[in-house]
């Protein structure tokens, strides 16, 4: 071989070896060289570790991070370290954890492991996409579990949400790299493996709070760190890069999902099939505009039972307004119907400079069935952003689903009465049937792709 040959041969190898770049609009997590942009962590709280003064934030996360460090005896290599353009873990010490927390992001990979894994990627800390060796001879030592498929399927995915089982098995075989794509929206996530969709759109639930009662639960965090998980066999991981999602790309990403069965109620044109209080709102460029100085209920004219509702809303700063369920049709959509269901800005003591005694109740913030039940807060997209809303009435139960998270679950029949906000009577709150509208109270708010389903 020629010498021009050689080198040319020889530096292509070498490129070879490189991590790739990462694609267009992504950012690459791991460099190819060190642990830079990464700390130790584990199976831990994410919102516990943020909750800690800074003084044991800090140590904590030494703590941890020294261990990704240490150096096997059986080794002479760290627990983590780097090869050509690869990050290896030998199965022991902390978890790699990025030191920037993630809202909305895909997530994209490659790893490679051996014979009796089970490690698995944490996404902002909780939940889990699962990798594992599916040969494992497991089922006797872990009999609540089904039998496994395969990777890429998820752990702690809501009851009745798909996505503990990978759809189909896409492993490839041990000394073979996987290519993982993740896209998580809210709490909502889709898996790839090796370019088969094995998860899809799948609702998370919190592990950490799985025991306490329902209505004590709070959702997956809104941000949290990317993990890569230890767990007793070699693993490898490369070309680690993640793009942020924007509000924009998460409600089409939801829009997307779930929309079969519903019907159209607002045609963007006018307020036909509409009754109740019209002056309230005005029709502009598609959307449904709450006017200045205006209250009372502009609600669909079709009397409902359950129906789910879809729907997107934008709010400006200090914006209130709210959906009225199971109204009758006159009176306060609050009291006199079933409830209403909350849209408020999240800061709305701060943009109305409340004093302490004037604030809001916790059971009058975005979702909450108002007076009566609070909603989870944190998960609203900023003001002047679109909002994508799925609410859910059945029975005396609403759930509410805001950006991709379920931030209220919640049953009106168990509620306290004697503990209700201002201990005040809501006459409506069992009411079977009614109508479904919007409840404003002065501010610009505004509503688009509005959609019903009767169940």
């Amino acid at each position: 071989m020629k010498r021009t040959a050689f080198v040319l041969t020889l530096f292509t190898s070498i490129a070879l070896l490189r991590a790739a770049p990462p694609p267009a609009g992504f950012t690459a997590l791991f460099n190819g060289r060190d642990l830079s942009g990464w700390r130790g962590g584990t199976t831990f709280d994410h919102r516990k570790l943020l909750a800690m003064s800074e003084a044991e934030r800090t140590a904590q996360i030494a703590k941890w991070t020294a261990t990704m460090t240490e150096v096997n005896p059986a080794t002479s290599k760290a627990h983590w370290h780097v090869e050509g353009d690869e990050l290896v873990n030998d199965g022991k010490g902390a978890y790699a954890s990025t030191l920037k927390d993630y809202g909305n992001f895909e997530l994209r990979l490659d790893y490679k492991t051996v014979a009796g894994a089970d490690s698995g990627i944490y996404l902002r800390g909780v939940p889990q996409v699962q990798i594992w060796d599916i040969n494992q001879p497991d089922q006797a030592k872990r009999p609540d579990r089904r039998p496994r498929l395969g990777s890429g399927g998820l752990f702690n995915n809501a009851a009745g949400s798909p996505g503990r089982d990978p759809l189909v098995a896409a492993d490839k075989p041990f000394g073979q790299w996987n290519q993982v794509r993740v896209v998580m929206v809210g709490s909502r996530v889709s898996v790839w493996l090796n370019e088969k969709l094995v998860v899809d759109h799948a609702l998370m639930q919190n592990f950490y709070e799985q025991k306490l009662p329902a209505t004590e639960r709070r959702p997956v965090p809104a941000r949290g760190p990317i993990q890569l998980q230890t767990h007793g066999g070699e693993i490898r991981w490369r070309n680690i890069n993640l793009r942020d999602i924007g509000t924009d790309e998460v409600n089409r990403i939801l829009a997307s999902h779930g929309g079969q069965g519903y019907q159209r109620i607002f045609n963007g044109k006018n307020l036909d099939g509409w009754a109740g209080a019209l002056e309230s709102v005005a029709v502009q460029n598609g959307t449904m505009v709450w006017q200045k100085g205006k209250a009372g209920v502009p609600y669909w004219n079709k009397e409902l039972g359950d129906f789910k509702v879809r729907l997107m809303v934008k709010l400006p700063p200090g914006g209130n307004n709210g959906l009225a369920i199971r109204y009758p049709g006159k009176g306060n959509a609050a009291y006199d119907g079933m409830t209403e269901l909350q849209i408020l800005d999240e800061n709305y003591n701060e943009v109305k400079k409340l004093p302490p005694q004037k604030q809001i109740d916790s059971r009058q913030y975005y979702g909450s069935v108002y007076g009566m039940i609070a909603a989870a807060r944190g998960y609203q997209h900023p003001i002047g952003e679109w909002n994508f809303e799925e609410v859910t009435v059945k029975g005396p139960r609403i759930v509410v689903e805001l950006n991709g998270t379920v931030i209220l679950d919640g049953d009106v029949s168990k509620v306290d009465m004697a503990n209700v906000m201002g201990r005040k009577a809501h006459p409506g709150k069992d009411r079977p049937r009614g109508y479904f509208g919007f409840a404003g109270h002065n501010e610009p708010v505004e509503f688009k792709d509005v959609f019903i389903k009767e169940l």
